[in-house]
């Protein structure tokens, strides 16, 4: 009998369990929206909850196929999600009526993940504030100050190639670009030599790649974020404590350094020194060294992944076109040897416009954020259909899937700089091009990225033949287990071979 009554109270709680996540799946339906059947449990991210595919894919399967709909209904487990097709429709979300979409889907949790205060995840009301502090360090003319900065780092860069690979070597372009993103990151915005480039086992390093690994505990932390209350309260057998330790002492160290020998650079940390002491431009009481820390994280690893990422498949796609290496290292050659003693200036880098096209199209082909989300503040009714979506409801943007649409860019997968030539550049809806974002949270470091890729290519190009090898990947596959960011599953290999 006590079996029998165990049996029973098994099923019941199974039959609950499967109610609460199911009991939504009729949410679409009842609201004529179109979208793939959700499999209980899973939703319809079934192939990245078991690791067989990332999320920028499974966006994009849930995206092509529904090509004529402007917007389609999906699921998250049993939470009701809408994927965005339509260009008026992300406008509307992102831009125009942002006030009510203003925070994205991520959480923050302060005690699970310490790390997670930082400006990309924040909440509406903390991020308005913060976002107006930090906004000035990255005007131009702030860029244009630090650019020398950068050149030196870029110097460095070179010598370090130099050693490297005197005649030939197949390199791993992440590992290598990764180097110089680090160098750069701690010489402009932190003031501090971070020697990447000099020591094999940098701690800089270490962290960076430990931020944006791909393995079983990633997975199962960011599975378990599907589950906020759960998540609260178990998180923090999940943080990379090492990470969070690293990054507050190294910025608490830094601020008591410059506070103890009056050092102002008018930089990012300054600013964090500012906000520290003067937290009532925040509009809060007291801030803390784990919220100013959160803000060198965002900023260390956005900087260090996005940059020496697009960098990486930059060089994967010089070594499969020649025509289009040789034409940038062309146009190079033209320009450098109109510079003073060969020193590019902040300004003689809006002339690479063959560059400018190669780079955009590299973001085209891979957007390092793979979707934006945004969670509605408030009931919501879309103009073009009358859909009224409720208040926290989730919407994604599908940018990896946007920018491999055919209809949209023709031949997708092929790699042509062209698309973004003056002819071509205006024919394109702005918001069918997203690898920065757009509207009031696009990314902030946007101008800072764009001269530190460009400035990176130069020094490859101007003095390394790119080429494919047997380590190279073709075509690359994207690695499965990764949530937001787009990564490579095997590396980018490529050989070097010196010019002479």
């Amino acid at each position: 009998m006590a079996a029998f009554e165990i049996l029973c109270a098994c099923l019941v709680i199974l039959l609950l369990l499967y109610y609460y996540v199911t009991y939504e799946f009729d949410y679409w339906t009842s609201r004529r929206v179109n979208g793939p059947k959700p499999v209980p449990f899973f939703g319809n991210t079934k192939n990245f909850i078991l690791g067989k595919m990332c999320m920028g894919d499974v966006f994009k399967s849930i995206y092509d196929k529904y090509p004529k709909e402007r917007m389609v209904g999906a699921f998250i487990r049993g939470e009701p999600v809408l994927v965005l097709r339509d260009a008026d429709d992300i406008k509307q979300v992102l831009i125009k009526d942002f006030t009510t979409f203003p925070e994205r889907h991520s959480e923050v949790y302060e005690k699970a993940e310490p790390m997670s205060l930082h400006l990309f995840r924040l909440d509406a009301v903390r991020w308005r504030p913060l976002r107006t502090q930090l906004s000035p360090i990255f005007t131009s003319g702030k860029l244009k100050d630090m650019f020398h900065l950068l050149l030196n780092c870029s110097e460095h860069f070179e010598r370090y190639l130099a050693e490297m690979v005197p005649i030939e070597r197949i390199v791993e372009c992440r590992n290598l670009t990764s180097k110089f993103t680090i160098d750069v990151i701690g010489t402009c915005a932190f003031g501090i030599e971070m020697n990447a480039l000099n020591e094999e086992n940098n701690e800089f390093c270490k962290m960076g790649r430990k931020i944006f690994r791909s393995d079983l505990k990633t997975l199962v932390r960011n599975t378990l974020k599907d589950i906020p209350w759960f998540y609260k309260r178990i998180g923090h057998i999940f943080d990379d404590h090492d990470i969070t330790e690293f990054m507050t002492n190294i910025t608490r160290d830094t601020i008591e350094y410059r506070k103890k020998n009056n050092v102002r650079r008018h930089d990012f940390v300054d600013t964090l020194i500012e906000l520290k002491d003067h937290p009532e431009k925040l509009g809060i009481n007291n801030v803390n060294d784990t919220f100013i820390a959160a803000q060198s994280f965002v900023f260390f690893a956005a900087g260090f992944e996005t940059s020496s990422t697009t960098i990486a498949f930059a060089m994967y796609e010089l070594a499969r076109n020649h025509k289009v290496q040789e034409k940038l290292r062309d146009e190079m050659k033209q320009i450098l040897s109109s510079c003073s003693n060969g020193t590019i200036s902040y300004d003689d880098i809006k002339k690479f416009t063959y560059l400018e096209q190669v780079f955009r199209e590299t973001l085209r082909k891979y957007p390092p954020v793979m979707f934006l989300s945004r969670k509605a503040e408030r009931d919501y009714t879309f103009e073009s259909t009358q859909l009224t979506i409720r208040k926290g409801l989730k919407v994604f943007i599908p940018v990896y899937a946007i920018q491999h649409d055919p209809s949209i860019y023709p031949d997708p997968e092929v790699f042509d700089p062209e698309r973004f030539n003056d002819d071509n550049a205006d024919l394109k809806n702005s918001m069918y091009y997203l690898p920065f974002g757009n509207g009031p949270r696009n990314c902030i470091g946007a101008r800072f990225a764009v001269y530190q890729v460009k400035i990176g290519l130069i020094k490859v190009l101007m003095n390394y033949k790119i080429d494919v090898c047997e380590k190279t990947e073709i075509p690359l596959t994207n690695e499965p287990m990764s949530a937001i960011m787009l990564q490579p599953r095997h590396g980018v290999y490529v050989k070097l071979t010196r010019l002479t």
